[in-house]
């Protein structure tokens, strides 16, 4: 019998299928607070650590958004953005399109 997923797991699971499909894929990290987003990536995460360190925060009570960014038909790259207290901070501006997103609300 398959092991029934928690939620943060069920919400991980697209950008897990993501990850198999693009295997070089790289992951931007970006913080929010009450003042915004920060102008740049606070660190850029390889394939096989996106849905580790998304899980982490997740489960220690952060909330989460990620966009699988594309240009042309090439996926570009994923924006991991995390913020801790209250509604997510603006979005932030979009010179590209959006392949597939998620967001992750803490309770």
């Amino acid at each position: 019998m398959a092991k029934e997923m928690t939620p943060v797991e069920a919400f991980l699971a697209p950008l897990a299928k993501i990850i198999r499909k693009h295997r070089d894929v790289e992951a931007l990290v970006f913080w929010g607070g009450v003042d915004g987003w920060d102008s740049s990536p606070s660190e850029a995460l390889e394939a096989e650590e996106i849905v580790f360190y998304a899980e982490g925060l997740l489960i220690d009570g952060f909330h989460m958004d990620w966009t699988l960014v594309a240009e042309g038909e090439a996926v570009e790259h994923l924006r991991l953005c995390f913020w801790q207290d209250g509604a997510p901070p603006p979005p932030i501006a979009a010179p590209w399109r959006v392949e597939a997103e998620g967001r992750w609300l803490a309770a």
